[in-house]
């Protein structure tokens, strides 16, 4: 086959087919006499299985799985998968939960998760939101929020309303491009716009909905790929599915 077909198929350009091997994303093209790369089935499969998980998983995951592919580590690639799909499920919860706390006054909706305290730590908060201390460090330094900061240790301290608006952060800049956008929010947010907040946060439950849409449609090119490279003695291989008990009728 051809690199413009193999283009065309998979709805990318040439030079975009040359990076991907320069990466070393697809097995080795062979060249024939005139130096013409002498593309096969098996990397239109690759390729496609890469353009789609782009999509649903991005770039730095796809760099992870197709080295594994290659060295037939499927095990490793579906754990992978399995775990980016747990992650996304997660997400979602956030996202809904910050919804739900929308609907209920700011003091009720922090009695819901947790018992109410007038301050919390960092670590705690990061526990609270299921993200990483300094993604919170990098919001303060963007001024989205200021935590008071204790008098005699110098620690930061958040209040109930710190959190509900890292919450806010954390949910919307997953469908957002700009911190403009998430500024925009809190600010709707603070003037007790709860409608264009929750605006946003149904957004963001959009977006992880096509997010999921989109990895699904990946997954199904992963499945023809596997089917192709997977050996009689690999687990995915379909003949071996029939060797265990539980998949009988």
């Amino acid at each position: 086959m051809k690199g413009i077909e193999i283009a065309k198929r998979c709805g990318v350009s040439t030079s975009t087919l040359k990076h991907y091997e320069k990466w070393g994303l697809v097995p080795d093209v062979p060249k024939a006499e005139n130096g013409y790369r002498q593309y096969t089935l098996t990397h239109l499969a690759y390729f496609q299985c890469v353009v789609h998980c782009n999509i649903g998983f991005g770039m730095p995951f796809v760099k992870q799985i197709m080295p594994l592919i290659q060295t037939n580590d499927t095990m490793s690639v579906l754990w992978k998968i399995n775990e980016a799909q747990s992650a996304l499920q997660d997400e979602r919860r956030q996202a809904e939960q910050v919804v739900d706390m929308l609907e209920v006054d700011k003091v009720e909706w922090f009695e819901q998760i947790r018992k109410k305290k007038k301050y919390y730590s960092i670590g705690e908060v990061a526990d609270i939101a299921g993200i990483a201390a300094s993604a919170i460090r990098h919001w303060e330094a963007e001024k989205l929020i200021e935590p008071e900061r204790h008098k005699d240790s110098g620690y930061r301290q958040y209040s109930p309303e710190d959190i509900r608006r890292i919450l806010i952060i954390r949910t919307v800049s997953k469908a957002v491009w700009s911190l403009d956008s998430v500024r925009e929010v809190l600010t709707a947010a603070d003037q007790n716009n709860i409608k264009r907040t929750k605006e946003m946060a149904m957004q963001s439950l959009d977006f992880i909905d096509q997010t999921l849409v989109a990895r699904m449609k990946a997954i199904a090119s992963l499945s023809a790929l596997l089917d192709i490279v997977s050996s009689h003695e690999d687990g995915w291989s379909r003949e071996n599915l029939g060797y265990y008990g539980y998949y009988q009728s």
